[in-house]
């Protein structure tokens, strides 16, 4: 049975969405990303050659009839700066859907929330598809979500940090009450655990970039993530068994032969 992650309206087969940043070179991204099994891919806007055809490109890697591209605005501190990213990500031909981020704190790289929501109305009111990149703020999220987001993403922890999920109460909260659009995880996973944790908490999907391109071998991360989200999933939808202070034995007495 299908079990599709589905945004504004867009279906996507895949619930990991990676990234394309500081892979050892851009062959392999290509095999890591086709590896992960991702159809979502994020792109840097502020960080790709977008005019001179003459020098190489990530996007001279990456099959536009296989992969939908998500540009972001990382690198922008400002509501004005991520505002302008999307602009141009849409006026080069990307896509009319942002993965809208704009940082508050250089060191943590934690989201200015107040500029995030004032981007994401702009944004909004101008016919970008926007997926905003937050904290784990209910209120935020919440925010976010009136002011016509087609996703929150919470992060796990720092970006880069490969840190894994260091907050699954907030985590639980925010599925509970973030019910009209997808909730999906980004930023903090390290390994194939953490993106199983957050789809067992109920995240439709996981964001990811550091931990396949920093692992020792890119492809092979690629291929446990992959893994590590549709097991989370699976786990998620067939419902774990109650936990209990004592033990229950596996198997019934009724019907023993005494």
């Amino acid at each position: 049975m299908s079990d599709e992650l589905v945004i504004a309206g867009r279906a996507f087969r895949s619930r990991l969405i990676v990234g394309t940043g500081k892979y050892r070179s851009s062959p392999e991204m290509a095999r890591a990303i086709e590896a992960s099994g991702a159809d979502m891919v994020t792109v840097a806007v502020r960080r790709i050659n977008l005019t001179d055809k003459s020098k190489e490109s990530l996007l001279d890697y990456l099959d536009r009839a296989k992969y939908f591209l998500l540009p972001n605005t990382a690198g922008c501190y400002s509501a004005d700066e991520a505002i302008r990213a999307a602009r141009l990500g849409r006026e080069v031909g990307l896509s009319d859907w942002v993965k809208l981020e704009v940082i508050g704190d250089q060191q943590t790289l934690f989201p200015d929330t107040a500029e995030l929501i004032r981007a994401t109305q702009v944004l909004v009111k101008e016919g970008f598809t926007v997926l905003p990149y937050t904290s784990d703020d209910l209120i935020v999220a919440l925010r976010l979500v009136d002011a016509g987001a087609a996703a929150v993403m919470p992060l796990g922890a720092p970006i880069g940090s490969g840190l894994g999920i260091q907050n699954a109460a907030n985590l639980r909260i925010l599925r509970e009450r973030i019910t009209t659009v997808p909730l999906i995880l980004d930023a903090g996973v390290g390994t194939a655990s953490d993106a199983a944790v957050a789809m067992e908490l109920g995240a439709d999907g996981v964001l990811m970039n550091t931990a396949i391109a920093e692992a020792q071998d890119a492809v092979l991360m690629a291929e446990a993530m992959r893994a590590g989200v549709e097991a989370g999933r699976k786990a998620y939808l067939a419902g774990r068994m109650a936990k209990k202070l004592y033990a229950a034995a596996s198997s019934p007495m009724s019907g023993v032969v005494r």
